[in-house]
């Protein structure tokens, strides 16, 4: 391949660009970053618009393409952008991943996750690298979670999604981005049939945002998951979900998490749980920090009655206490849909637990229902984590249980070691793990859980079990479900 020898004393600044499409001016003032040094470097010969056609074959499946490391220097060059070398190492990972013949690659270049410190990205950094991306068909998972993206690099972001045609995973969770950003890949989902997977934790979209990601599910027919916890949503954007996933049948995973809610009345979970009567898609619900009561699980516990769909409940740091337990034991004997449920961080008490343990052992034991029950910090004592054990013996479709934050006594702890000498409880689908001093057994806690990789990921090989990332591997993106 010819390749032309240039310095970069010779490139100039390729101009401005503004939040419109089409426009050539940038949308924050360019940060004055001093020019590289002069230096030489091979620039293919191949435009940016050709970078990553796959050469003609005849075997039938495409060579590798040329380096995105190198595309990526002569795109700094070029818009007088000093190159970040986190972005640069990662690119050559992912160089060397292609020439392996590697496809579906995640790129990933997460702001947290590292030992040692990194150059995170910036809006500049950004769009570079959405430019150096935009034809590669070998990515399809973008990472750039807690970097320092604003609502102006979400202008690149949505270029991206519109020129990308591989992208399916796009995770921009903590970065700076506002309503207005929200609002800017919303509207560039609109006409996206690609992406299956989205992001946006942590992100203060607020209640303008949360209306423009609703309005989006009426015209997106392909996203299969999306992530808006913590992202400040209004009653008003909540209900506007709610009302729009009666009619929308391509959604599986959904996270509301901690909405900015005024009032005792429980509007939200009214609406959700009117949604799952009419919903027979949805897999996975997530409605931690709604203000959820008894009465307002008692509205969703109506609704799964009629719900054959919903797998995942996660209404966890809620309001619910051990007279709530009494609906959800009543739909366990009859549901046979539903294998997670998160309930940490309420009161169930040990009335709770002694309801639950009771449906489990007397009415669940041939139903392929609760799998998992997540009971962390619960005020329950040492007579109702025993009564949850012994169901544990007779149930056999109960795998994973964590307890951790309940008060242990000594019949608790011997009830749970007991168990996994035993083998009926596995090391890896439990958060404790038993130990003895002086002849007497106690538990400490381990990291299992069910969200045990939502904030962070390991960085080199796979998450060590399924179970303990319920969350993910429930709804795996772009299978059929």
């Amino acid at each position: 391949m010819r390749a032309v020898v240039m310095t970069t004393s010779q490139l100039q600044p390729a101009g401005e660009r503004s939040m419109e499409p089409g426009s050539e001016k940038a949308p924050w003032p360019r940060t004055p970053y001093p020019a590289p040094p002069p230096t030489q470097i091979a620039i293919p010969t191949w435009g940016r618009a050709q970078a990553f056609a796959p050469r003609p074959v005849t075997s039938g499946a495409p060579e590798p393409i040329d380096s995105l490391w190198q595309l990526y220097i002569y795109l700094c060059m070029e818009n007088s952008q000093r190159v970040n070398d986190f972005i640069l190492q990662k690119l050559k990972g992912v160089d060397e991943e292609i020439e392996k013949g590697s496809r579906g690659i995640t790129l990933n270049l997460a702001g947290n996750n590292h030992s040692m410190p990194v150059e995170r990205l910036t809006n500049e950094d950004f769009l570079i690298l959405s430019k150096t991306l935009e034809k590669n068909p070998y990515i399809n998972g973008l990472d750039v979670r807690y970097n320092l993206i604003s609502d102006a690099g979400l202008y690149y972001a949505a270029k991206l999604l519109q020129k990308q045609h591989s992208l399916i995973y796009l995770n921009l969770m903590f970065n700076d981005i506002g309503p207005k950003g929200g609002e800017l890949i919303a509207k560039a989902l609109h006409k996206n049939t690609t992406l299956k997977y989205l992001r946006m934790t942590g992100n203060k979209v607020e209640n303008k945002g949360g209306m423009c990601f609703a309005a989006m599910l009426q015209m997106n027919s392909s996203l299969e998951k999306l992530d808006l916890g913590d992202t400040d949503l209004g009653m008003q954007s909540v209900i506007a979900f709610a009302t729009v996933l009666t009619q929308n049948q391509t959604i599986k995973a959904i996270n509301l998490n901690r909405p900015i809610l005024y009032g005792e009345q429980e509007e939200s979970t009214v609406h959700l749980g009117h949604m799952l009567k009419e919903n027979h898609s949805l897999i996975t619900l997530h409605m931690s920090k709604h203000n959820v009561k008894n009465s307002g699980l008692k509205q969703l516990c109506d609704a799964l009655y009629l719900n054959r769909s919903l797998r995942y409940l996660d209404v966890s740091c809620n309001k619910i206490t051990h007279d709530g337990m009494v609906f959800l034991a009543d739909v366990l004997k009859s549901n046979t849909t539903l294998e997670v449920i998160d309930l940490s961080f309420n009161r169930i008490e040990n009335a709770g637990a002694n309801s639950l343990s009771e449906t489990l052992a007397s009415h669940n034991r041939s139903l392929k229902a609760l799998v998992w029950l997540s009971i962390v910090s619960n005020n329950i004592e040492g007579e109702g984590l025993v009564a949850l054990s012994q169901s544990m013996k007779t149930n056999p479709t109960l795998s994973n249980i964590c307890i951790w934050g309940n008060k242990f006594d000594e019949a608790t702890c011997v009830a749970y070691s007991n168990l996994i000498k035993m083998g009926r409880l596995k090391p890896d689908d439990t958060d404790v793990q038993p130990y003895e001093v002086d002849g007497r057994v106690y538990l400490s806690e381990v990291s299992n859980g069910l969200k045990r990789h939502y904030y962070w990921t390991p960085t080199y090989g796979e998450a060590s079990s399924h179970s303990s990332n319920a969350g993910f591997s429930l709804v795996p993106v772009g299978q059929q479900l």
